[in-house]
């Protein structure tokens, strides 16, 4: 254990020094400079907040500076589009909603800091693909950064700042305070062609980075901090999009790494929206009590062509973990994962076919999901509890998974039973320790890895401007 903790330790500390090398590279950036960065489009128009009288002393409340703005910028969406630059400060805001063809751009030094009052925060009827408010009935507080319907939207900076402040909801949830579902820090809905990127997340109430039902969308250089205890705050959840590459992104949390969803039980089915075509790339994650990849459990639109490579987990619950149950439906298909270092963790490999939340007693019982054609390959994992809690659901068994060139060093203290495998099926091969009777070896085989290019995977960010208005402190 105290290697594990060391090795952990090092890791953030590697994490700070790199702060503090950037800090040092950025901090002479003088007023009048230009500051250059990619993005998939750049604008014609440029403003800073501080044009729309925003305060960034951390304490008066700016949403509707914020709100202003954006409906000022608005205009320019067929003229060019518009970046709106947020410069050094602390600008506590509410909700505020984002427009078509616009940056938002947060200056190194700046910080978006979400506003503790709910009334900052207009609540909204739940999604349709879940008929219900993930926290409980009823409906949803809006999202810090939001916006529907939207074409051409890119969240980004040189590492700016969204600061959730999520500790009061975290109580009100806790002690069952909240009549609704509390806020997430980014969510766009119905949308496409969406970059987020370049900046630093922390604290969210809820979910960090929600798209749903959005397409086009490149997710990369973030990191996201929440405490490991902290409830439901997943780093990035796609839920029913199509297109999407992450890659480059640090998150520590206390919940799933990365969320793959696409709506719950009946609501889900009738929506039937589902999310496909992902490629995950250089992720790390730390979170002692979840997954650094979840598939589900709220998946019943489907979740169908995705892979992951390259992807690193450090005192984290387990690997990729599929999580369905009766009552979801659709499928989970056609998933690649290729190279996996893992460190300190419960499980590598995790598949529930019993996560029984539901939304309402509604759901179809015998609404079961197919699960097939999981394929892992290439893990190297040290420190491990136990290699594979592998059920699937009795009368629909999960198959077609695939195993290959697996390493899994245990811990001091590792489980008796190293492999537990029910109602599930596949092959095996150089896997060690030795699998359960379900995943035969099938000698010197490779598990499955597509060789063509994820759609999204193939788009080039332009370099794009603006000439700073304020000294970057």
């Amino acid at each position: 254990m105290a290697i594990s903790t060391n090795f952990t330790v090092a890791l953030l500390l590697i994490g700070v020094l790199q702060l503090i090398s950037f800090t040092e590279c950025r901090i002479h950036v003088l007023s009048g400079s230009e500051v250059t960065y990619p993005a998939i489009n750049c604008r014609k128009h440029t403003a800073f907040l501080t044009d729309f009288g925003g305060n960034g002393d951390g304490q008066t409340s700016n949403t509707a500076v914020f709100q202003n703005a954006v409906k000022n910028l608005s205009q320019f969406a067929d003229n060019g589009g518009a970046q709106l630059i947020v410069p050094p400060g602390k600008w506590l805001t509410g909700s505020f909603n984002l427009t078509n063809h616009f940056t938002l751009f947060i200056q190194f030094g700046a910080v978006i800091l979400a506003s503790q009052d709910e009334a900052e925060y207009p609540v909204v009827e739940p999604l349709p693909s879940y008929g219900h408010g993930r926290d409980g009935p009823g409906g949803r507080f809006n999202s810090l950064i939001g916006g529907s319907h939207l074409t051409d939207v890119i969240i980004t900076g040189y590492n700016g700042t969204i600061d959730g402040q999520g500790s009061l909801w975290w109580k009100k949830f806790h002690k069952k305070k909240l009549k609704y579902t509390r806020p997430y820090l980014i969510e766009l809905i119905y949308s496409n062609q969406i970059q987020i990127s370049n900046l630093t997340l922390i604290d969210s109430p809820s979910w960090f980075v929600h798209p749903v039902y959005s397409s086009d969308i490149i997710i990369q250089d973030l990191t996201i901090r929440a405490p490991v205890d902290s409830p439901n705050t997943d780093g990035i959840n796609p839920d029913s999009c199509k297109n999407v590459k992450i890659q480059d992104v640090f998150i520590v949390s206390g919940d799933d790494c990365v969320a793959i969803k696409s709506g719950w039980d009946e609501y889900g089915i009738k929506f039937g929206m589902p999310t496909e075509q992902m490629i995950i790339r250089r992720l790390t994650c730390i979170s002692p009590d979840s997954a650094m990849i979840a598939l589900g459990s709220e998946m019943s639109g489907g979740i169908k062509n995705i892979r992951a490579e390259d992807i690193s987990a450090i005192n984290t619950e387990s690997a990729v973990r599929i999580k369905t149950a009766p009552g979801r439906g659709a499928y989970i298909t056609d998933i690649f994962v290729d190279r996996m270092n893992l460190q300190t963790m419960k499980y590598v490999f995790w598949t529930t076919g019993s996560y029984g939340q539901h939304p309402d007693p509604g759901y179809d019982p015998n609404a079961l999901p197919k699960v097939d054609g999981i394929n892992y390959r290439n893990v190297v994992a040290k420190d491990v509890k136990m290699a594979g809690n592998m059920g699937g659901i009795d009368g629909d068994p999960f198959t077609g998974f695939c195993l290959s060139n697996v390493t899994i060093g245990l811990s001091e203290k590792p489980k008796k039973l190293q492999w537990n495998c029910t109602e599930i099926s596949g092959v095996s091969s150089n896997v060690t320790p030795q699998t359960c009777d379900a995943f035969p070896d099938n000698g010197s085989m490779e598990c499955e890895y597509p060789l063509d290019t994820v759609p999204v995977d193939t788009v080039e960010l332009k370099t794009c401007s603006f000439t700073t208005a304020n000294l970057i402190l």
